[in-house]
């Protein structure tokens, strides 16, 4: 696979909609040629303390961040034309059709491809299937896991390997 955009989502507590980053890492002909990373006022807005554990974001980080339409207008045109992959796609397509919905805004059937389950199909042998995991085995050092675009150029790489 050569032409694809990456994406990932971090969420403020535990409803889908709360997306409170997104990353996008654009690849054509097999080499990334864009990324894209923005903050976004979560909907409902408050964080859960495991997310932000997780991710280390908290509303001081997103009070004055853009709500999920206006970075939406960003990324459309990126996009436009690529399936997005996802190490774990259930839950960033999750995050991105529960958004729309909580935004009214209709929602374009994007495809979605999956890392994890490709890094299922072919690296068996590994101990699990986390992001890291599979980045690591596949020669990339992720540094900042749960940073949306950290995550995304890691998934990036192992689509670019594997898919």
């Amino acid at each position: 696979m050569t032409d694809f955009a990456a994406i990932d989502f971090e969420t403020a507590n535990n409803e889908r909609s709360s997306v409170c980053a997104v990353s996008v890492v654009i690849v054509r002909g097999g080499e990334i040629v864009n990324t894209f990373y923005s903050l976004i006022q979560p909907e409902p807005n408050y964080y859960s303390y495991w997310c932000s554990r997780v991710h280390d974001l908290c509303c001081n980080d997103t009070d004055d961040a853009p709500i999920f339409p206006d970075v939406w207008k960003q990324i459309e045109p990126l996009i436009q034309g690529l399936p997005l992959v996802a190490h774990n796609s259930r839950f960033d397509e999750g995050c991105l059709k529960a958004v729309f919905r909580t935004y009214q805004i209709d929602y374009p059937d994007y495809i979605f491809l999956d890392t994890l389950r490709a890094s299922r199909r072919k690296l068996r042998y590994l101990p699990n299937h986390q992001l890291h995991t599979v980045a690591a085995a596949l020669g990339y050092d992720l540094k900042n896991h749960h940073h949306a675009l950290a995550d995304a150029e890691a998934c990036a790489w192992i689509a670019r390997e594997i898919m």
